[in-house]
Order: C-alpha cells, then structure tokens, then sequence
C-alpha cells in the first residue's frame, strides 16, 4: 500500500529523534505526519484538536484544506524546497481553520524527513498556536480601526504591496506605512504577516470569504 493510500488512524506521530528532533521548538503543541503530496497521514491530539476534527475527520486531507487562503504564498515554496532538498525546514506564520466559523494563527514548522536513497519520505508538521484559548474561552478586550486602517488592513491582506495601497487609497507611501505601523502596535505583531494572522485570529476579518473584509463592528 502505498503512504497516500494509508487508511485514516488514530496513532500518535512518534516523535522523530536526532537532528529533527533538536531542530524542532521545545514549546510546539502539534505535530502530523504528511505524505510528500502534503496529505495529512497521522498526528497527535494537539493537531487534530488544533484543528477542531478527529483523526477520522483529517487524516488523508491536504494540510492546505486545514488553512485559511491568506496563508502566504510563500508556504508553497517552502514545501517545494523540502520536496527538491534545498532545505530541510523552515518556520512560517499561518491562520488555520478550527471550526467553519473560527480561526488561529500560529507558527507552522516544517521539516523533511528523508528515507533511505535520501529522497523525501515524509514531512513531520508542527502546529504552534498564538493562543490556546477555545470557544467559550473569556474575550480579549476588542480592538477598534478607523475606516482608512480597516481598508489598509484588507489590502494587506490580499497581499496588496505599500505602492498598491497608496495609490488605490490616495496615500503616501510614508502615510501607509504610518497607518500599517500603527495597527502592528495595536495588534502587538511584528511583522504584516503576523498582523493579518492576529487579525483573523481576534475575529476582525470574515471567514469564509475572499477576498476578506474588516467586520463593521471592528470599525469605530
């Protein structure tokens, strides 16, 4: 049988051991097993409670179907360098699905785990979520935009680049990065990745649609 055609399981990924092992964060709390396709083959409870399924509902979908379109594009391309040997890991900030109607962002850790001719055999996934809280869990408090940040906001997450945003929203480039800078303090994220995962995270941009819009209840 080959890997892509394994049966839906409910084994636990046994932790991988010398260089993959040290190469991983200490503090990850998910982790899968994918075929080189990136087809979910097995994972432990963190991943599958991550992603708010059953061994039964995840095992054989491919870990795109578990994330949100915004994840970056660049994702591919770390996939792809594992798959070529150009790499054998990488980290990268993503939004995933926990249910239909609710998101987490988090750190996704990928690395390649090569059989015996040393081609890749598998990828081993970590799941890293900024925050563990579930539904039901006590609100943070809401962050409220201004209608220019909540417009910036969505074209930075279509990937709208700061010479796209100034021109569409007859800006300088400077005044662009000034409202950018000031929802990266306000979301406490470091980066614009980072800012859009924080944003789907607090429940700011719809699930479900794209491209996807600040909800009218974020903006003051």
């Amino acid at each position: 049988m080959s890997p892509l055609a394994l049966p839906h399981t409910a084994r636990v990924v046994p932790r991988p051991s010398g260089p993959a092992l040290r190469a991983m964060p200490r503090h990850a709390t998910g982790m899968a097993t994918l075929a080189p396709g990136l087809q979910v083959l097995a994972g432990d409870h963190d991943f599958f409670r991550h992603f708010g399924g059953s061994s039964a509902d995840l095992c054989g979908r491919h870990l795109f179907e578990l994330l949100h379109p915004s994840a970056p594009a660049v994702l591919r391309e770390h996939f792809s360098r594992l798959h070529d040997g150009r790499r054998t890991r990488f980290t990268e900030r993503v939004v995933g699905y926990r249910s239909p109607d609710h998101v987490f962002s988090g750190e996704l850790t990928g690395t390649a785990i090569q059989g015996r001719s040393h081609r890749l055999s598998a990828i081993v996934v970590l799941i890293k979520p900024d925050d563990t809280r579930f539904p039901g869990a006590q609100p943070a408090q809401r962050t409220l935009l201004s209608p220019l940040e909540a417009r910036i906001l969505e074209g930075v997450a279509t990937g709208a680049s700061t010479q796209e945003l100034a021109g569409k929203l007859y800006l300088s480039r400077q005044g662009v990065e000034y409202h950018v800078g000031s929802m990266l303090r306000k979301l406490k994220a470091p980066n614009r990745a980072a800012l859009v995962a924080r944003a789907y995270a607090a429940g700011m941009l719809t699930v479900g649609t794209w491209p996807a819009t600040v909800r009218p209840d974020f903006v003051k």
